[in-house]
């Protein structure tokens, strides 16, 4: 360890973990580690008497002795004011990343912790969903950043980079294999949400003041207009009953399902026996995107249950293995491809559908909502076990029709003799 005025030569002059105090600045000093890099430093205490040793940088430019020093001096002006750069160096290098704050949000929401507009914990389909948006968009397009740094700006650039396919890819995944990023306006506008929920978990654990999310513009949301035409109705008929003859029953039985009900796919393909009155011919769904619900089951949707064998508690089980269809896609486009139906038809198509052909028929929203579990059902709902006669009669109408289009055959009426009057 020596002391004096730090210069070129003293620097060169260093031996392998020596240090050098300059005599004209109290604390700054020069090191060689244990390679041949020498680095300016500085040692100072804060105003709460705490020392602490800062690294100002590494010689070469722009670091020699006479800029190290000058930024020595600027140093402990700033402690002398009373900030604490050293600190503040520390505190930053420490600070939680955005990657770290999503694995905090995602385990306090895996055990329920987390809990949505309604109050209700996330549902696990939703959290498998929220668990993809993280790991494909906002972990490598924000992750490295600090909760602190994070700007609206910064949110902004990240929209508008998933939205334009910078995260687009081709991920594995353990349930299905390959899972394909393509990014675009609703993904972008999608991981956006999920990021400011995760934020407002950042704010109510005082983790930063303020949600960065909050005033970011997202685009427009394209409203799916899409309805099945009575040709389109036609081909799907037509591809199922081709179907039956080559497909795993199961899931034919559920495309049929779902045109017939306007279930959601992720509802159809989680049904349970026990969730099924036929004799009432009611549904009552558990667990769905809205919360508890019951909905009403048609005449043709119940002929297509009572024609399926119970091998499981699952109405519609998987062709291999245990638990939900995850298969399906793949027979929804082989029936699609057996009808010759455009690329755009999807079961969602068919639930869209559905409720459409119920307004044709001049049914109101509520009694729509009703048919397909949307929000906005009367909180006496809660206490009901059942459909009313109305829901039916409503499920039978649109079933009907929607039997009619895809060219279905009625199955033959049972005509039952009544006793006279009197006999």
């Amino acid at each position: 360890m020596q002391r004096g005025k730090i210069g070129l030569r003293e620097v060169r002059a260093l031996h392998q973990a020596e240090i050098i105090w300059d005599s004209s600045v109290i604390g700054f000093g020069a090191r060689r580690q244990a390679s041949d890099a020498v680095s300016y430093f500085l040692k100072y205490r804060t105003g709460d008497g705490r020392q602490r040793w800062m690294t100002i940088g590494r010689h070469g430019s722009p670091w020699t002795p006479d800029t190290a020093r000058d930024r020595a001096r600027e140093i402990l002006g700033e402690v002398v004011a009373g900030a604490d750069p050293g600190g503040e160096k520390i505190a930053k290098r420490k600070a939680l990343t955005v990657a770290e704050l999503c694995d905090r949000y995602f385990e306090d929401a895996l055990a329920g912790r987390v809990r949505t507009r309604s109050k209700a914990a996330k549902r696990a389909s939703t959290l498998t969903i929220d668990r993809g948006r993280i790991d494909r968009h906002i972990k490598p397009l924000l992750g490295a950043m600090s909760v602190a740094a994070v700007t609206r700006h910064d949110v902004e650039k990240f929209l508008h980079e998933v939205a334009d396919g910078r995260t687009a890819g081709k991920t594995k995944t353990k349930t299905r294999g390959l899972a394909r990023v393509t990014g675009g306006q609703t993904a972008a506008n999608r991981s956006v949400g999920l990021l400011g929920a995760i934020f407002t978990y950042a704010v109510r654990k005082d983790m930063r003041p303020d949600n960065p999310v909050r005033g970011v513009t997202l685009f427009a949301d394209r409203k799916r207009e899409r309805r099945l035409s009575d040709d389109e109705y036609a081909k799907f008929g037509e591809a199922l009953r081709q179907a039956e003859k080559t497909l795993w029953p199961a899931a034919v039985a559920a495309a049929h399902f779902i045109a017939l009900t306007g279930f959601r796919r992720g509802e159809a393909l989680s049904l349970k026996w026990p969730e099924i009155d036929l004799a009432r011919r009611t549904a009552t769904l558990a667990d769905t995107k809205t919360g508890k619900s019951i909905r009403p089951l048609s005449c043709a949707a119940c002929d297509v249950l009572r024609g399926l064998s119970r091998t499981g508690e699952l109405v519609f089980p998987p062709s291999r293995g245990d638990g939900r269809m995850t298969g399906f896609p793949k027979f929804w486009a082989r029936i699609a491809k057996l009808g010759g139906l455009p690329a755009d038809v999807t079961p969602h198509i068919l639930r869209h559908s559905y409720a459409s052909l119920a307004s044709d028929l001049g049914y109101s929203e509520p009694t729509i909502a009703a048919l397909v579990g949307h929000k906005g059902r009367s909180i006496t709902s809660r206490y009901v076990h059942s459909a009313d006669a109305v829901l039916l009669a409503a499920a039978d109408a649109v079933a009907d029709k929607t039997a009619e289009l895809m060219g279905d055959q009625k199955a033959p009426g049972v005509v039952v003799e009544l006793r006279k009057a009197g006999a």
